[in-house]
């Protein structure tokens, strides 16, 4: 499984979850492509982005399974990952 996850550096809660990630990271080894709407445009528009950030896309066998979208807890996500890992 790989995510990529979509923020901005302006985005509060993109800077909230950030951290939130990086505490999963420490913790699990996840493939992760990061890319900012403002610098990676042209990427991050074939994900079909809405206004609300940031946007975690969880792929497997190279197919969307999931996409969350908003501030989660770690609780949250870890538990998501652990659903969609398997």
């Amino acid at each position: 499984m790989k995510v990529i996850k979509i923020t901005a550096i302006w985005c509060s809660a993109c800077l909230i979850m950030n951290k939130v990630w990086n505490k999963i990271l420490e913790k699990m080894d996840i493939e992760t492509i990061s890319l900012d709407v403002d610098l990676d445009e042209d990427l991050v528009s074939k994900y079909e982005i809405n206004d609300v950030l940031p946007v975690f896309i969880f792929i497997k066998n190279d197919k969307e399974i999931m996409r969350l979208v908003g501030e989660h807890s770690e609780e949250e996500l870890l538990k998501i990952i652990k659903e969609v890992g398997d």
